[in-house]
């Protein structure tokens, strides 16, 4: 029996004859251990080595035919080597989706891969690598691994116009073979063929555009001629020199432009044309050239990006059109013209009562409008800025001495524009009104208000290093004291806006001939003699006045004051030297005004022992009156009404030291009912300061005559505790029954 198969590989042989051997070898050594006769154990050891020089001589006759196998299988790889070498074409094989065998052509074909194109390779990975490659311009198509097509063909573009076709092909279930072809020639071949024949349907275009009774032109997407008809070149009136393929549309249209083809300018803003064109995707215009010819142009984009030019010749057509145009409208304005004869003597008159009638309605309208809202504005403006100046006041005193006090001061200083803005808006609107209450004359001490003035703007002139003189004056006049005031105080802050540091500002009054001359001098930057006639309309401003130093109103609110009350006004002025602003009056004899002189400056003591009852019916100047009182060391009892100021100081059991209260209060509640109800029941003359947005003339008469103080909103904080501290000083103590008028002080 043969325990080995000879038709088994040599080394599977060796190997079953090794472990036989071993096994007949443990076999003799496990019989001579139980008692075998050393003969017995010579002779199977004879027996074996016999069998095993004979299997050894078997194993080396079949490594000669193994070494003979592997000597022929290399030749015949290396022959194959050689003939994959001289193939034209890029070879390579894939077993089982692996690389098993390529060409050089195939492996280098794309060098900067070619390393990573080894035998072991899987068919997409190799694919993948052709996608990465810098030296594969473009393929035709996709090809993947595991197609289910037997064959698949793509066209691959490789830098410097190479071109390859790829065939991929299965010759079994497990092998596939993929092939490069160089087709270069193919392709250049093909190109060289399809520009001929583009070449030649150009010609056949061009020789369809020379016939064509319209002129026809085309330019590129980058607005290039490209080709154009002679009945082009024979409208234009171009030569054939200068209409040449590559021109630029902007040169074409400047060329047509010098000769006078196209008369409107429109049609050189070529940016237009194309915008137009890439929206619309046509343009369509008419050209009127300098000889009255008129072209009819008409553009359409192509879709290459380029554009198509049509030009017609329609001056016959438009001409007919013009003419029977122009004797349509002329026969229109005729039979127009007959008609409003006939009828505009009985519409006339109607037509004009209309108008005056509708006229009267809107200024009647207007006039009521500026009412009901210079009515709102004087309270409902002024009162969160009341409020707001008192909490600013606070705040500057609280923040006095601390990080926050230049930051508080500039609060101050933005507020205070905001307010002199809006003032200056409402004395605007309220001169321009029709209401014969808007000014009221009085007699006043003029000395008085240019006192008041200087007091109110030395912060303001040391502020900017302008030094502010007033030189005293007793003269009366009969003007409005609060838009007097108001005017010279424009005056004044004008001068010491417009003159540098160092300079002066002056304020003074000179007599002639019984009237009286307000002047005020300064040694400014001047006005030009241009600027000098319109120095006094609104928002007007002098060339030479620095960018952001005023809107312009002071001068016209000075403008108005001044024709309403009959003053004259007048300025003079010189560029670098300064201006004089002059207001004259008629000078009158002094009697009792309305207003007394203002109180003395504040002492500076603590108000610890006042109490003080305010009534205002506003919330915010409410809160911030009393805290403005309570910093000054008073004791405040708030109330919105005159019932419940009642109820306080029947709670109290005593009147209060001083009252301050609004005019305008809720439910037809008024300060002068609180006024008198407080000094009524307490049977005391209690001090009062009314604070009102109404500055008519009635509440002033009504000061004078009840005995109470006048503020007008909003409350110039430095002038108020000044009044309180006048009132307590000046306070007493009769029955109501027995009081007597006293002067009443009115400030703004």
């Amino acid at each position: 029996m043969n325990l080995i198969d000879p038709l088994e590989p040599p080394e599977l042989q060796l190997l079953r004859q090794t472990r036989i051997i071993e096994a007949l070898v443990r076999r003799a050594t496990r019989q001579n251990e139980v008692g075998q006769t050393a003969y017995s154990a010579f002779q199977s050891a004879i027996e074996l080595q016999a069998q095993v020089a004979a299997k050894t001589r078997d194993l080396e006759r079949a490594a000669d035919e193994l070494k003979s196998i592997r000597f022929e299988r290399e030749r015949t790889r290396k022959n194959l080597d050689e003939a994959m070498a001289v193939m034209g074409e890029g070879f390579a094989l894939f077993t089982d989706g692996q690389l098993s065998i390529c060409n050089d052509l195939f492996q280098h074909l794309l060098p900067d891969v070619s390393g990573r194109v080894v035998p072991g390779l899987a068919l997409p990975d190799y694919f993948d690598l052709m996608a990465e490659s810098r030296f594969v311009v473009s393929m035709d198509r996709q090809i993947r691994a595991g197609s289910a097509v037997p064959s698949v063909s793509s066209v691959i573009e490789l830098t410097e116009d190479r071109w390859y076709q790829l065939s991929v092909q299965r010759s079994s279930l497990d092998n596939t073979v993929l092939l490069l072809t160089e087709i270069t020639a193919i392709v250049r071949q093909n190109r060289s063929e399809k520009e001929h024949l583009i070449d030649k349907q150009a010609d056949y275009l061009q020789a369809v555009f020379d016939n064509m009774t319209s002129g026809v032109c085309s330019f590129s997407g980058d607005g290039q001629l490209v080709m154009h008809n002679q009945q082009f070149r024979q409208l234009t009136g171009l030569p054939m020199t200068a209409l040449q393929k590559g021109m630029t549309l902007t040169r074409l249209l400047h060329l047509m432009t010098i000769r006078g083809f196209i008369a409107d300018h429109s049609l050189l803003q070529v940016d237009d044309w194309r915008r137009q064109l890439m929206r619309q995707g046509r343009l369509r215009r008419q050209v009127r050239s300098r000889s009255e010819q008129v072209f009819d142009l008409q553009a359409n984009r192509l879709p290459d990006g380029g554009f198509l030019v049509e030009l017609k010749d329609v001056t016959l057509e438009n001409r007919a059109t013009e003419t029977l145009e122009k004797r349509v409208k002329e026969r229109t304005s005729e039979l127009t013209e007959a008609n409003t004869r006939l009828t505009e003597q009985y519409e006339e008159k109607a037509r004009v009562e209309e108008e005056l009638r509708l006229a009267k309605e809107r200024a009647e309208a207007a006039v009521s409008s500026k009412t009901r809202f210079l009515a709102a504005a004087s309270h409902d403006l002024l009162q969160p800025i009341n409020a707001a100046k008192l909490m600013i006041a606070t705040l500057q005193g609280n923040a006095a001495e601390t990080p926050l006090a230049p930051m508080v001061g500039r609060l101050k200083g933005a507020f205070t524009s905001i307010e002199q803005l809006l003032h200056a808006l409402l004395d605007i609107s309220r001169l321009d009104s029709a209401d014969r209450d808007t000014v009221s004359p009085s007699t006043l001490n003029l000395g008085q208000i240019m006192r008041s003035v200087y007091e109110d703007q030395t912060p303001l002139a040391e502020e900017r290093g302008v030094r502010l003189d007033v030189v005293p004056c007793d003269s009366y006049v009969r003007s409005d004291p609060l838009y007097l005031l108001r005017s010279v105080q424009n005056l004044v802050v004008n001068a010491i806006q417009y003159t540098p540091e160092g300079g002066r500002v002056l304020m003074g009054c000179r007599r002639k001939e019984g009237r009286v001359i307000l002047q005020v001098w300064d040694t400014g930057i001047g006005i030009g003699a241009e600027d000098q006639s319109r120095i006094f309309e609104e928002f007007a401003r002098a060339g030479n006045v620095p960018v952001g130093s005023g809107v312009g109103l002071g001068l016209s609110i000075v403008e108005r004051t001044c024709r309403h009350l009959g003053h004259r006004l007048w300025m003079s002025s010189e560029i670098g030297v300064g201006s004089i602003f002059c207001i004259e009056f008629d000078e009158v004899q002094a009697e009792l005004p309305l207003e007394a002189a203002p109180p003395p400056p504040t002492t500076g003591e603590s108000l610890e022992d006042c109490i003080a009852l305010v009534v205002e019916n506003d919330e915010d100047v409410l809160f911030a009156t009393t805290q403005t009182l309570e910093n000054w060391g008073a004791s405040v009892l708030a109330a919105r009404s005159t019932d419940e100021a009642l109820g306080h100081m029947r709670d109290m059991g005593m009147p209060p030291d001083i009252l301050l209260v609004d005019y305008q209060l809720n439910d037809g509640d008024t300060g002068l009912k609180a006024i008198q109800a407080i000094r009524g029941e307490s049977g005391v003359h209690v001090p009062a300061i009314m604070i009102t947005a109404d500055r008519r003339e009635r509440l002033l008469r009504a000061g004078a005559e009840q005995d109470f103080a006048v503020m007008t909103k909003p409350v110039q904080v430095s002038r108020l505790r000044p009044l309180i501290e006048w009132k307590l000083k000046g306070r007493t103590a009769p029955k109501v029954g027995n009081d007597s008028p006293g002067p009443v002080a009115s400030l703004g």
